[in-house]
């Protein structure tokens, strides 16, 4: 009874040990492939980005518009073409107002054909006045003939005054008709490029009522200064100043970014409901000659360079979890670890103490089995 329990026992072992081994060997679990950093040295910045997105404009736009109504007889440029300052760019049928100029012009003429008659009856008047005191004096004309004189001087001299005063009028009456003339041109008020026009020869168009938006006639760009207007985090604001180089990034050119220099901070916080409190940053780009080539209202984003340290150990950011943990690679399996970091950015953190150089950091951190203690195999290895 005994050796045939003992027999049972020696095969239950076996089959225990034949499952312990099957376990650990056909059905053990296999590790979970991830990527991985290797450690290294490199250079790391301290940043500020936008909070949104910011937009690439010009130093002088000016969206132009006749100031009176009337139907266009001329344009000057297209769209696309360069103007130079005081260049005609538009003009309206001006039949009408170059005939009230005419009207204008000759009574003014007329008023200094006055003028010349008036105040030469006035002289005359002067002249026989004189005369006639004269001869009051000798006795020869009477007081009553003297009174007449005066009286025929007086009434001169108003007559000259009055066409006098009637000349300025008339003069007044063709500058006005001089500059409603002028208000059928519009001209360059600066050298650049029109970006837009909304008007044909023989349309007819409106200038905007006050209160009521309408489309300018032509808009006009100067793109010999670009720059590009983001906005900050208020928070931030204190960070910021004027001269810091910076990393500009266009949605145009996805793979490349530009460099520049913050040229101003807006000296206030935008408080806008409904959104974070902002502080606008203007930067303008190194290379000005690519910078005239640039779109006005391209959307931008500015990374502004803090703080920089070379040859510090590094990893990417992202690879970070709360708390300034890391998971790390050792004999296959993710131990966690907490470090002591220094500068960051959204690409890299600086490493003061917790890792060493060439030790491999799992970057696999949307896997949900990607977490302590688990079996990994490093798939990929990153070092850059």
């Amino acid at each position: 009874m005994g050796t045939k329990w003992a027999k049972r026992l020696i095969i239950i072992a076996i089959f225990i040990a034949i499952i312990a081994s099957l376990r650990f060997t056909v059905f053990r679990p296999k590790p979970i492939e991830i990527s991985a950093y290797k450690v290294a040295r490199g250079k790391v910045e301290e940043t500020v980005t936008n909070s949104k997105a910011g937009t690439v404009k010009v130093r002088q736009r000016s969206k132009l518009s006749p100031e009176i109504g009337g139907r266009v007889k001329y344009l000057g440029a297209r769209e696309g073409e360069k103007v130079q300052q005081g260049q005609l760019l538009l003009q309206l049928d001006d039949t009408e107002l170059k005939a009230a100029l005419s009207l204008a012009q000759r009574g003014e003429q007329s008023a200094h054909s006055s003028v010349k008659e008036a105040c030469v009856a006035a002289d005359w008047a002067s002249r026989e006045l004189e005369r006639n005191r004269t001869l009051s004096q000798q006795g020869v004309v009477s007081d009553a003939l003297l009174d007449q004189a005066k009286h025929n001087f007086e009434t001169a001299g108003a007559r000259c005054d009055a066409s006098k005063s009637e000349l300025k009028r008339a003069e007044a009456s063709v500058e006005v008709a001089q500059a409603n003339l002028h208000k059928t041109e519009l001209r360059a008020p600066f050298n650049g490029v029109v970006a837009q026009l909304t008007t044909e020869v023989g349309e007819w168009i409106t200038p905007s009522p006050p209160g009521v938006p309408i489309p300018p006639v032509i808009d006009l760009i100067d793109n010999s200064r670009v720059y590009v207007e983001a906005p900050i985090d208020e928070t931030d604001a204190g960070r910021v100043a004027k001269g810091l180089p910076v990393r500009i990034n266009l949605d145009p050119f996805p793979n490349r970014t530009f460099g520049g220099t913050v040229t101003r901070v807006a000296p206030f916080v935008q408080d806008i409901e409904g959104q974070n409190r902002t502080v606008d940053i203007e930067a303008e780009f190194g290379d000005s000659n690519f910078a005239k080539t640039l779109l006005a209202g391209t959307s931008a984003d500015i990374e502004m360079i803090l703080r920089s340290r070379d040859n510090v150990l590094r990893i990417p950011t992202y690879a970070l979890t709360e708390g300034n943990k890391v998971l790390v690679v050792q004999n296959n399996q993710l131990v966690s670890r907490t470090l002591k970091t220094g500068l960051r950015n959204w690409e890299f953190t600086e490493i003061l103490e917790g890792l060493k150089e060439g030790e491999l950091v799992a970057l696999s951190l949307d896997l949900a089995q990607v977490t302590e203690g688990a079996k990994v195999k490093v798939a990929h290895e990153v070092t850059k």
